[in-house]
C-alpha cells in the first residue's frame, strides 16, 4: 500500500479464520456495508491453513491475505499477524463466522478519542438462536451490561498503539486470549468499554452434545490457565471463576452421587428426587437472575439448565491443564466446530 493511502486509513479490519467457507464470505460482505465512518480502511484476511479455498475466496472479496501455519495453531497468532501487517491506526478484530453491524465502527470510533481508551466493543448476539437449543441458550453468554468492563470478546475494536505497548495477543494461548490482552492493557492504566450498541451476529453452529461439551472444556482450560498467569500479580484474573467451579461441579457431582448411593441403601427411588430438587432450585435461582437478559421464561429456565450443567466439562478443561501442565505437555487448540 502506498503512504499516501495508509495515511487516510481511518481503521483496518482484520478477520481470522479456518475452513469458514460461506461464512467468511458473508463476513467480509458485511465489512463492505460499513457506513457513517469518513476515510478508508483496509481489509485483512488471515487464514490458518484452511483447505476449502477461503484464502482464494477473500482475495476475490478484496481482502489482503495472510496465510499462518503453525505446529499449534491459535486464533491470538492469527490476530498478532493481522494487526501486525495493518496500516491503519485502529483495528477492528473479526472472527470469521461473525456479521458486522453497519454501524458499529461509527458508533465506536469515538470512544477511541480519548487516549486512555484501548478496547471498545459492543453487543455480540447468535446468528440463528432458534437453530437449536444449545444456540439459544449460549446467546444469553453473550450478553454484558455495558460501561467499563475487565475484558472483551474475540470482536473488538482496538487502538493499534496499545496493542504494540503490550506486544498483542499470547501465541501461547489455545484459548482466552482476549481477557489476557485485556488484562495487560488495564494493568498499564488502559480501559476497555462496553459500548451499548450491535456489533456483530455470530454463527456459533452448535447442534451436538459433543461441540457443546469440547467448548466448555475449552472454557475451563482458558480459566485454568489464564488464573494461572495472573495468580501472583496485583490484578488477578479468574482465580475466584477458577476455585467456584471447582466448588460448584463439586457440589453438583456429590449431590447426584449421594442420591444415587442412598437410593441402594434404602433400595428406594424416593432418594433420587432429592438432588432433582436441589438442582431445580438452582435452575430456577439463576432463570430469576437474568431475567434483564431475555423475557422469556423457558430460555432463561434452558439457561439455567446451561450454566450448572456447563461446570462439569469446565472442570475437566483446568483438571486438563494442570495434568498437561505436570507432564510438561501443551494442549493443542480444542475446536467444537
Amino acid at each position: 500500500m502506498m503512504r499516501s493511502q495508509a495515511a487516510n486509513l481511518v481503521f483496518s479490519v482484520v478477520i481470522i479464520g479456518r475452513n469458514e467457507g460461506a461464512r467468511l464470505e458473508r463476513c467480509i460482505r458485511s465489512v463492505h456495508t460499513t457506513r457513517g465512518v469518513r476515510g478508508q480502511f483496509d481489509l485483512i484476511y488471515v487464514d490458518s491453513d484452511s483447505n476449502d479455498g477461503s484464502p482464494e475466496l477473500a482475495r476475490k472479496l478484496g481482502a489482503r491475505v495472510i496465510r499462518v501455519k503453525p505446529e499449534r495453531p491459535s486464533a491470538a497468532l492469527g490476530r498478532n499477524a493481522g494487526w501486525r501487517a495493518a496500516h491503519a491506526p485502529v483495528v477492528l478484530f473479526l472472527d470469521g463466522d461473525t456479521i458486522l453491524d453497519p454501524d458499529f465502527v461509527a458508533a465506536a470510533l469515538p470512544l477511541l478519542k480519548d487516549p486512555s481508551v484501548a478496547v471498545v466493543w459492543g453487543h455480540r448476539r447468535e446468528l440463528r438462536p432458534d437453530a437449536s437449543l444449545y444456540n439459544r441458550v449460549l446467546d444469553l453468554d453473550w450478553i454484558y451490561p455495558p460501561g467499563p468492563s475487565e475484558f472483551c470478546g474475540g470482536d473488538a475494536l482496538m487502538r493499534r498503539s496499545a496493542l504494540e505497548h503490550v506486544n498483542g495477543f499470547d501465541e501461547g494461548l489455545i484459548a482466552g486470549e482476549e481477557p489476557e490482552l485485556c488484562q495487560r492493557l488495564r494493568q498499564q492504566g488502559y480501559r476497555i468499554e462496553h459500548i451499548d450498541h450491535a456489533m456483530t451476529l455470530h454463527d456459533l453452529a452448535i447442534t451436538r452434545w459433543n461441540q457443546y461439551w469440547r467448548r466448555a472444556v475449552r472454557a475451563g482450560h482458558a480459566y485454568a490457565e489464564v488464573a494461572a498467569r495472573f495468580r501472583d500479580s496485583d490484578q488477578p484474573l479468574w482465580t475466584a471463576e477458577v476455585r467456584r467451579n471447582r466448588i460448584h461441579a463439586a457440589v453438583l457431582m456429590l449431590a447426584a452421587l449421594g442420591g444415587i448411593a442412598l437410593a441402594v441403601y434404602e433400595a428406594a427411588f424416593w432418594p433420587l428426587l432429592l438432588p432433582l430438587v436441589f438442582y431445580l432450585g438452582l435452575i430456577v435461582r439463576t432463570a430469576h437472575r437474568v431475567a434483564w437478559k431475555d423475557p422469556n421464561l423457558v430460555t432463561r429456565l434452558l439457561y439455567g439448565v446451561h450454566s450448572h450443567l456447563q461446570q462439569i466439562p469446565i472442570l475437566f478443561g483446568q483438571v486438563g491443564f494442570y495434568r498437561d501442565r505436570r507432564a510438561g505437555r501443551r494442549r493443542r487448540l480444542i475446536e467444537y466446530k
